[in-house]
């Protein structure tokens, strides 16, 4: 009981502490620096699962297993990199999150975003990648059991999930080119990447149509026989 009552305080103090920075930042900066407000609040919202990883001690199986789905988004990224937009990342981090849960999730996104920009280019966009990418894996986990039952719910979800990147990341081009949003910037930028976006929900659901099956059949069976007992 006190360590729920902890975990609920610290996710109190810290929502509260990115709001007020939000609000400070806005007023003082006279809204010339809604990038950088922004940048930082992507930056606690992935520490705060990174704290949540390492304060209930996760066990050497669940280091492992972040470390190799990671390793493999990053080559999925990799080696579809001359195909802009048709990536098997978001697949994976899916799959992941529907045989692991929410938090394995959310960090494999994450992380995924994060070490493969070490090949493509890291910037200040780095976390919003990061906290986009963990979210998609977030939200998958919280709907595991819905989206495993399902297969056409599961392909849904992987098309919303190109297209809410796109959207998200879209929300980051208009601050980092003005320092502050404008809707009519938004709109242009939202019509500017719409053959990318569609493009990249398109390449989710085909991704997670031939992998559902191999790899989270694979993906389940690991958790049966390595995590399950670990939650008892």
């Amino acid at each position: 009981m006190q360590k729920k009552i902890k975990r609920r305080l610290l996710r109190t103090v810290f929502c509260f502490f990115a709001a007020l920075f939000a609000v400070l930042g806005t007023l003082f900066f006279d809204g010339k620096y809604y990038a950088f407000v922004s940048l930082i609040l992507a930056l606690l919202g992935c520490a705060a699962f990174f704290f949540r990883l390492e304060k209930r001690q996760a066990f050497v199986g669940e280091l492992v297993l972040l470390a190799v789905m990671t390793s493999m988004t990053v080559l999925g990224r990799v080696l579809f990199a001359a195909l802009p937009g048709f990536k098997p990342v978001t697949a994976i981090v899916i799959l992941t999150a529907l045989s692991f849960g929410p938090e394995i999730g959310f960090l494999t996104g994450a992380m995924g975003a994060l070490v493969s920009n070490f090949y493509f280019g890291q910037g200040p966009w780095t976390p919003f990648q990061m906290f986009t990418w963990g979210l998609i894996g977030f939200f998958a986990g919280i709907l595991r059991a819905y989206l495993k039952r399902y297969r056409p719910a599961l392909l849904l979800y992987g098309a919303i999930a190109g297209m809410a990147y796109s959207l998200v990341m879209d929300v980051w081009t208009v601050l980092w080119w003005d320092g502050g949003f404008f809707v009519s910037r938004y709109l242009a930028a939202l019509l500017a990447a719409a053959p990318y976006t569609i493009l990249y929900a398109v390449s989710n659901v085909v991704f997670l149509f031939l992998l559902a099956a191999p790899l989270g059949k694979k993906l389940d069976r690991i958790y049966r026989k390595y995590f399950s007992l670990s939650e008892e």
